[in-house]
């Protein structure tokens, strides 16, 4: 039992750093700035030298070491990197390199080699990248500046959610109209009047949301730069410290904002990045793009309950309706996992429970208000 264990963690430690391996090199390989490369090629021969060590463990016990090829999720991330670059993935691996920093707490072979703290450093790595502009040390420092900060995994959290926020919504509304026993050209009408209006209201309070955030973030970079012309040893002693905060020993943090500061244009463009966490390039990105964008999806998610009463009536686009919006919640769950790390199926099931649950609600309580009105 002790052995079958042990093949047990060992498997899946093995597998989990040839998974991490086949990501990296994905992410070297799309990467179009060769310092950050570099860095992802160190973190390889890294997880090379992890998984070197649980494959000799297998067969130390008689265990042949699989062929492990790339699962769905890195598979996903990959294409992803190389269509749109890592830095839209980055957030979305930030996020599971977080959680994958505490999974060899407790191995003692693992820990006799750093293991845990070679994954804590990772997960550290890919916050920094995702969140700054700016590299891991000082000697790195002046190659990364100027990179954007990475928004792919916060773009793909708001079009998931926004696709299910329609989505359930509206199935909820037809299903409570259903249930008060409308007729289904009523019901059509209902949900295709829900779908706009739900739309219209997500792309108009993006669009405020945006245009706020832009207002703001031009406010701040003004006073930003009144600080700069006015108090300039000040806004270098504030960016040493931010520097010093992520590691980097007290005379180089020094050098490297003295360096900064003493271009006017480099200073406002670093501390609007480091302190503001602003991008002075986007300042949140175009109102009218969020506010189309979240109406598109708003409304892609809500057309899946709604398009069967277009060929269904009575009983039939009940069913029909509650199908595609199961299938459409499963999927959305599912997608969440690039996200979250977890089981795509479990997480898929779990929407689905959820999303027919709070229908079933409403169509519960149209039953009774439609029966009550009818007399």
């Amino acid at each position: 039992m002790a052995i079958s264990n042990e093949k047990d963690r060992y498997l899946q430690n093995y597998q989990a750093e040839q998974q991490a391996i086949q990501l990296y090199e994905h992410l070297a390989a799309a990467e179009s700035n060769p310092d950050l490369a570099e860095v992802y090629r160190k973190l390889v021969s890294t997880e090379q030298k992890h998984a070197k060590f649980w494959a000799d463990k297998l067969r130390e016990i008689g265990i042949e070491v699989p062929k492990i090829r790339p699962n769905w999720r890195t598979r996903i991330f990959g294409k992803l990197a190389a269509r749109l670059g890592p830095a839209f993935v980055l957030p979305s691996i930030a996020s599971l390199e977080k959680n994958a920093a505490t999974e060899y707490a407790g191995q003692a072979d693992a820990e006799s080699i750093h293991m845990p703290e070679d994954e804590k450093s990772h997960a550290r790595i890919f916050q920094l990248l995702s969140q700054t502009s700016q590299g891991l040390q000082g000697s790195d420092l002046a190659h990364f500046e100027g990179r954007h900060p990475a928004t792919g995994g916060n773009a793909l959290r708001a079009a998931v959610l926004g696709a299910n926020d329609g989505l359930v919504s509206v199935f909820s509304l037809v299903m409570g109209v259903a249930g008060a026993g409308i007729s289904s050209r009523n019901i059509l009408i209902t949900g295709l009047s829900g779908l706009l209006a739900g739309a219209l209201s997500m792309a108009l309070g993006e669009w405020l949301s945006v245009q706020s955030s832009r207002e703001l973030y031009q406010h701040q970079l003004a006073i930003e730069e009144q600080e700069l012309t006015e108090t300039p040893e000040e806004e270098q002693e504030e960016l040493t410290l931010i520097y010093q905060a992520k590691g980097i020993d007290q005379t180089a943090a020094r050098d490297l904002a003295k360096r900064l500061i003493s271009d006017r244009a480099t200073a406002l463009n670093t501390l609007a990045r480091e302190e503001l966490g602003i991008d002075p390039d986007e300042l949140g990105g175009s109102p009218w793009v969020a506010a189309v964008t979240s109406f598109l999806l708003f409304a892609v998610g809500a057309f899946i309950p709604v398009f069967p009463y277009i060929f269904f009536t009575g009983l039939s686009g009940i069913i029909a309706s509650a199908v595609c919006s199961g299938v459409g919640l499963f999927i959305i769950g599912a997608v969440i996992t690039l996200i979250t790390g977890k089981h795509p199926v479990m997480s898929g099931l779990r929407q689905v429970i959820f999303g027919l649950a709070t229908a079933a609600v409403t169509f519960g309580i149209g039953r009774i208000v439609g029966v009550n009105l009818g007399g």
